[in-house]
């Protein structure tokens, strides 16, 4: 039996939540006595397949042909069964992603596997299998068994730390049987937004409420998140009144995100906004008003107006980074 990992990279490169994934593998392995095998699909170099191999992973099983490269959901059920067929995989785990939510319940049916999505940290159990998710927006947490043989779960960013545990590279291109043709989803042009930091990806994240007052009001919020090399952010109310675009938006019905440090400014902190951004390692929240919620869920919080306070933070930044 093995772990099979799918591992998603962006424009050759290897994403930090799919590290996460092989790290996490590699954790749950060492309870089983299983080898960890990640899948990558596409053009990715050996050189970024390598750092697979330094967290742990025991082998890299990679598909380059042409044909399979852009997402089908239909296609990646059949191609990742295969895989998971071959390699005897009884837990195969994927990223809590746009991917991962689309692909992990086909694949659980197909598999006949038990799903579990948005797991929040490494299995308190595995005998039997046991994993934590989020409950309530993020206020709660749930304890999940999972009894069948075969299990297919997505893990959320930041549920495990990315450690180390360098192994030799083990290449594997393997051609899948699945025929290429049930793909009924064709891409016709990509358009690639240059510039901005994307939200979903971003360590840092720097948001703003309605306590900024108007879209007018950004440029301190602005200059934070230059100084920081972090990504914009906003609560819905801010994107509702057409302050900043709706891309921005954070939160239950926004961008679900999990950056390493989530800094809200002006932001309240209802439930609905938390549910997105609970995943965050660290919360940082400046607000005026004491009793706002925010601060219930903030690691650290600063009582104070937005526009007294960002100023002297950023001032303070500049000096510290020069």
């Amino acid at each position: 039996m093995s772990i099979l990992v799918f591992t998603e990279h962006r424009n050759g490169k290897i994403k930090k939540h799919a590290l996460e994934a092989v790290a996490y593998a590699v954790a749950v392995a060492k309870n089983i006595s299983a080898p960890v095998v990640a899948l990558s699909v596409g053009s990715v170099g050996n050189d970024e397949l390598e750092k697979l191999a330094k967290i742990g992973a025991n082998k890299v099983v990679t598909i380059t042909d042409s044909k399979y490269e852009n997402l089908d959901n239909q296609l990646y059920t059949m191609m990742i069964s295969e895989v998971a067929e071959k390699e005897k995989a009884s837990l195969v785990i994927f990223c809590n992603s746009n991917t991962g939510k689309a692909v992990a319940p086909r694949l659980s049916v197909r598999m006949k596997a038990g799903l579990v999505s948005g797991v929040a940290a490494l299995p308190t159990s595995v005998e039997p299998f046991t994993v934590k998710r989020r409950s309530y927006n993020g206020a709660a947490l749930s304890n999940v068994i999972i009894k069948s043989q075969e299990k297919v779960i997505t893990i959320n960013q930041n549920c495990c730390d990315i450690v180390e545990n360098p192994v030799a590279l083990q290449l594997e291109n393997y051609t899948p049987q699945a025929d290429a043709s049930v793909a009924k989803t064709t891409v016709k042009n990509v358009d690639v937004i240059t510039g901005r930091i994307l939200l979903t990806e971003a360590s840092v994240v720097v948001s703003g409420g309605r306590g900024m007052k108007s879209g007018d009001q950004w440029k301190p919020l602005e200059e934070l998140a230059e100084i920081l090399g972090a990504g914009l952010a906003c609560s819905r109310p801010v994107s509702d009144e057409g302050w900043r675009p709706h891309e921005e938006h954070v939160g239950q019905t926004g961008k679900i995100i999990a950056p390493d440090l989530y800094i809200a400014v002006g932001v309240s902190g209802a439930i609905q906004h938390i549910g997105g951004v609970s995943g965050s390692k660290v919360i940082v929240a400046i607000n005026k008003d004491k009793d706002a919620p925010i601060f219930s869920y903030a690691n650290y919080g600063i009582v104070g107006d937005a526009f007294t306070v960002l100023p002297k933070l950023v001032e303070s930044l500049k000096k510290f980074k020069s």
